[in-house]
This record gives C-alpha cells, sequence and structure tokens, in this order.
C-alpha cells in the first residue's frame, strides 16, 4: 500500500531585518529562487520603510530544522488619502508570496491576513506570487509585464529592435547625446530632477527624493543611474535594480525635450548595452497598464506583455483600496495635477505619494 506524502509541517514568524541571521536567510532564499525579484529582498523592504516613512513587516515559513519553506514581505501603508493597507510589497510592481512548497502558501496568506487586520488595514495586496485559496479579488487584466532576452554583441543588440523603432535608436544615437552612469549626488540629482518632470506631466505626484537614496544605499552596486543629457543639461534619467541576472529599469522619464531629442530610446538601448556589459541577460521594463501608451512603446520595442496576477483582500465590510489613476475618480486629480507648477508639484507630491504604496 502506497501513502500519500504528507506536506511539511511550518512555522510562521515575522522576521527581524535587524537581526542579521535573519537578514542573511531571506537574501539567501531570494537569491537562490527562480521566481524571485528584487522586491522580495530586505533592500527593498528597508529602502522603501525609510525612504518614504512606512512600515516593514516580512512574514517568513520555517521548517522544524529552522530553514525557510517560504517569505511574503509587506510593506504597511498608511496615507490620509487612501487609507490603510498592508501591501506585498509597497511601492513595487512585484513581490508576494514566495514558497518553495505549496504547504507554506496558506500558513502565509492566513498569517498576512491576521496581521493585516491586527495592524487595521482593510486592504491586504498581493503583486505577484502564489494566489492563496479563499476570498480574494483576483485581477489579471490590468497590468502587463515586459520581459525580454538581452542579444549578445551590439548588431544584435540592435537589430533585434522592431524596423520603426530601430530606426529611432539610430537617429538617437547619431545625435549630440551623452550617457553616464553613475551612484554619485550629481547622478540622483540630475534622476531626481528629470523623474520629477516627467511624472508630473502624467499627472502623477512624485515619490520623495530620500526613497531614491535608500534604495540606491540598501542595494549598493546592484543599483545605478544612466542619464542622457543634451549640451550637458539632463533629458532623461532612469534609475536600474540588478538582480540574477536581470536588469530592472525602475524609475525612469524624460523630460519635454526628450522626445524630440529621441533621449528616451537612446536611454533604454544604452542601458540594454550596460547591462549586458554586467552580466545581464534579460531586460525586466516593468509593468504598464493595458491599453496604454507605455505599454505601446514596450511593444514597439519588441517586448511581448504577459498578464500580471495581482490580489486583494478586504476586511469584512470593507471594498479593498483602490489607487489605479486610470480609475474615473481620479481622472480630474490627474489633469489638475499636470498643470501645476514643477516646484509646487515637487512640494506637495511626496506628501501625497509616500501614502501610495
Amino acid at each position: 500500500m502506497t501513502l500519500p506524502l504528507l506536506a511539511t509541517p511550518v512555522a510562521i514568524r515575522v522576521a527581524d531585518l535587524r537581526n542579521a541571521q535573519d537578514h542573511a536567510s531571506i537574501d539567501a532564499f531570494v537569491g537562490a529562487h527562480p521566481q524571485a525579484t528584487p522586491f522580495h529582498l530586505p533592500a527593498w523592504s528597508i529602502g522603501v520603510a525609510q525612504g518614504c516613512g512606512q512600515t516593514s513587516h516580512t512574514l517568513i515559513a520555517e521548517r522544524a530544522d529552522g530553514t525557510l519553506a517560504g517569505i511574503l514581505p509587506l510593506t504597511e501603508v498608511r496615507s490620509p488619502l487612501f487609507g490603510k493597507a498592508l501591501v506585498s510589497n509597497g511601492f513595487a510592481v512585484g513581490g508576494g508570496i514566495l514558497t518553495e512548497e505549496d504547504a507554506a502558501v496558506g500558513p502565509l496568506a492566513d498569517a498576512a491576513i491576521a496581521l493585516a487586520a491586527r495592524l487595521g488595514c482593510p486592504t491586504l495586496e498581493l503583486r505577484g506570487g502564489a494566489v492563496p485559496a479563499g476570498e480574494w479579488s483576483v485581477d489579471t487584466t490590468t497590468y502587463l509585464g515586459f520581459v525580454k532576452p538581452i542579444p549578445q554583441g551590439d548588431t544584435d543588440l540592435l537589430a533585434a529592435i522592431p524596423r520603426k523603432q530601430r530606426a529611432e535608436v539610430r537617429k538617437a544615437l547619431d545625435g549630440d547625446l551623452t550617457v553616464a552612469i553613475g551612484r554619485e549626488p550629481e547622478d540622483r540629482r540630475a534622476h531626481y530632477a528629470v523623474y520629477a518632470e516627467s511624472v508630473r506631466n502624467l499627472g502623477t505626484p512624485v515619490f520623495p527624493a530620500r526613497l531614491f537614496r535608500s534604495i540606491l544605499e540598501q542595494f549598493g552596486a546592484d543599483a545605478d543611474i544612466l542619464t542622457v543629457r543634451s549640451d550637458g543639461l539632463a533629458v532623461a534619467s532612469v534609475l536600474s535594480l540588478y538582480f540574477n541576472g536581470t536588469v530592472y529599469p525602475y524609475w525612469g522619464g524624460g523630460t519635454q525635450a526628450a522626445r524630440v531629442l529621441r533621449a528616451n530610446d537612446l536611454m533604454y538601448h544604452a542601458l540594454m548595452a550596460h547591462a549586458r556589459a554586467r552580466g545581464c541577460t534579460r531586460f525586466d521594463f516593468g509593468r504598464s497598464k493595458a491599453g496604454t501608451g507605455p505599454a505601446a512603446f514596450k511593444k514597439n520595442w519588441g517586448f511581448e506583455g504577459l498578464a500580471l496576477t495581482y490580489a486583494k483582500h478586504a476586511a469584512p465590510g470593507c471594498e479593498p483600496r483602490e489607487i489605479n489613476p486610470l480609475d474615473p475618480r481620479y481622472a480630474r486629480k490627474v489633469e489638475m495635477w499636470k498643470k501645476l507648477p514643477l516646484w509646487l508639484a515637487n512640494i506637495v507630491g511626496p506628501q501625497i505619494s509616500r501614502g501610495l504604496g
């Protein structure tokens, strides 16, 4: 007679990221997991907590021998405008439950629901990862992810770009633009100035400058800034993360002049070459909302959009938090924000965005 295999028992606890052993165990677990993202790392959780003044919680599932069976990084986000939520992971496009065995998914989800209730957070959000059983609202239509291998060799890198977009890149390469890569205060200032103008033009409040500083500090050599300049003036810039052979251009944008100069086209082409030189083999172009201009831009580069799975759990009697700027409720606010003077948007924006999560 063959007996069914029993699931490995796991114990759930909240890790202490200030504890060197907990920190190292999570780093090793995430680094070895094929579905892991940089947003699962303690570096991300600590960086966003320090940068936005929110609170980080990381749940871990441990086996009897002390090894990890799974993790769930969470950010407790509190905002007077958008309410309270427990998010995995905060200020990230990814995260969620990461396990080596299915037996750990349910206990981690149950522990997260209990933690959200204890913290007074009506909404629990999982951005990617395993979807637990139970009363979860699952969204597979709003966001697309764009990932593609990086061709090896300059000729192949250019040839892999579809014809129309390749023509734009060639024009950018022939233009009078320069590219610089670094992590110094000058790089951070240039990036923030460009990014702040870019998101203002999109009707979105800019994140606090401290968030970018904190992420750079926590990730160390695994994060940098690439900036494109015209006549010495920064016109496009992106802060990227490097993890397990993949480059993640995460916070990037361009000024009003960038489109005419094709600075964004040069920026991403240069980043692919830079990442390849660092040993990366994949380019993660991040997420975009389906049917939007950013999604079309990425498709023009030859990236195919794949549906991202997000899940929300609401406390009894509560509606889940909704912060999608495409929601009709925010349309007037978005248009108003686009018209704000940049200096004012840069003062008010960080106070709002730190509560978006």
